[in-house]
């Protein structure tokens, strides 16, 4: 086991990897921008190293100085989070070559599944059903006009090494497509400085299904069950639910066998996330394959009981599993609503500030994943997420009963969040029902 772990992130992650850490009698150490200074995991951590000023670019993503800090402090390992550098097979590749573990997939598996279009040819290969699109990787719009027909319309154009919805355009006619590839290319080169894209068929109005993968380095693989994150505003996730209501048991099966099928066919280890689209015939296709531990991991650790961090580090110690496939039972249902720092009046605006009155709900069932306090400043330079409010019963209705008690006794002063839009999200008809797909919040009046 590690004697040592850096985390190289910041906020609730970064607490809940120094949580886990601390169970498994592990020291850490934490890495902070300047704003950061007096950040929750900067202050629970063993130890703690500025790399760096505000800018991500200078401290969170400047590989040089996170790996510093770790000869420095003696750590041999290193746990990315999610975000900033989990999934970046450089970062992967100089730890590597330092001798340092990262906690998470090798650079070669990272490189394989970061590229949207050679992640889809591997799958096709291994007999994973894919959505309709192109073979390989097309830069120019010319040859994405050439190929449009034979997908289909509407399609979608996705940055090859993209992510987090960047890079990505739909065009509902071959008309659209140079404006639109134009468009999302672009965006791929400011965002990822890459111009690689890839086309698909867009699958209107889908569910969007995850399986959790869990694989450790002696060829076990398993799978912890689903996650619905349908609930998405510009392809960013903001309600969460496990299981999904949309999914029988034999098709739960069938998805799940499906992506340890997908995990076995690259020799995959560590915690991944099989991500499928689901239509309204049952019909699913292999959408991406996530190699990090995902923001909503916390609701299939309520309804398996697995700590998915522990198992994360005791897979990159060597460990072999100790659950196997038929030890995977879902028991009740979860939900997690992410509690950001923003307008939803206003499009969703970021309301940086300082938090000067703070009351978190408890009580069974409820857990809150955060890095916040009275008296923090939220900063304008990183991510809007406060928290994840985590609810657990026995039914889905309980769970959602359960939520809309504890949003209520979740009261945060100094900035402005998306609180009340999340009590519309779930008095919605068709989120209580479970009729629900990725068109749900456009569908609502904010």
């Amino acid at each position: 086991m590690f004697h040592k772990v850096l985390i190289a992130n910041r906020g609730e992650i970064a607490v809940r990897i120094i949580r886990a850490c601390r169970e498994l009698g592990i020291r850490t150490v934490a890495v902070y921008s300047t704003p950061d200074r007096e950040a929750l995991h900067t202050l629970l951590a063993d130890e703690a190293v500025c790399i760096g000023p505000a800018k991500a670019t200078e401290s969170y993503l400047d590989i040089k100085r996170i790996i510093s800090a770790a000869v420095i402090t003696g750590a041999n390992a290193i746990h990315p989070g999610f975000g900033f550098l989990s999934e970046n097979p450089k970062f992967a590749k100089i730890c590597e070559e330092s001798n340092i573990k990262l906690i998470g997939p090798s650079s070669e598996m990272m490189s394989l599944m970061g590229n949207k279009a050679r992640a889809r040819e591997t799958m096709i290969n291994a007999k994973v059903p894919v959505v309709p699109g192109t073979d390989g990787i097309i830069t120019q719009a010319d040859e994405a006009y050439d190929l449009a027909d034979s997908i289909g319309y509407p399609l979608i154009i996705k940055a090859a090494n993209g992510g987090g919805g960047k890079g990505m355009r739909i065009a509902e006619r071959k008309e659209e497509i140079h404006k639109m590839f134009s468009l999302a290319q672009k965006e791929a080169i400011a965002s990822f400085s890459d111009n690689g894209m890839y086309m698909e068929r867009y699958v209107v109005n889908p569910k969007h299904i995850e399986f959790q993968i869990l694989a450790d380095e002696h060829g076990n693989v398993i799978h912890l069950g689903e996650r619905d994150c349908s609930v998405q505003r510009r392809h960013q996730k903001i309600v969460e639910e496990a299981p999904s209501k949309a999914l029988t048991d034999k098709l739960r099966k069938k998805m799940g066998d499906v992506a340890v099928r997908a995990a076995k066919a690259i020799n995959y280890t560590n915690a991944g996330t099989v991500e499928f689209l689901l239509n309204d015939q049952g019909e699913f296709f292999f959408m991406e394959m996530n190699t990090r531990i995902q923001v909503e991991h916390p609701i299939t650790e309520m309804v398996t009981g697995i700590d998915l961090i522990k198992k994360q580090i005791e897979i990159a110690a060597g460990l072999p599993l100790d659950i196997m496939q038929k030890d995977i039972k879902l028991h009740g249902h979860a939900i997690e609503c992410r509690i950001n720092a923003e307008d939803a009046s206003k499009d969703f605006r970021p309301s940086p500030g300082t938090i000067n009155n703070l009351i978190m709900p408890g009580g069974k069932g409820i857990r809150i994943d955060g890095a916040i306090y009275p008296g923090y400043t939220v900063a304008p330079y990183y991510d809007s997420m406060l928290a994840k409010l985590i609810v657990h019963g026995d039914t889905r209705e309980e769970a959602i009963a359960k939520m809309k008690s504890a949003l209520g006794e979740f009261i945060v002063e100094g900035v402005t969040t998306n609180i009340d839009f999340h009590f519309e999200i779930l008095e919605n008809p068709s989120f209580v029902s479970g009729d629900y797909d990725t068109s749900l919040i456009e569908t609502m009046k904010v």
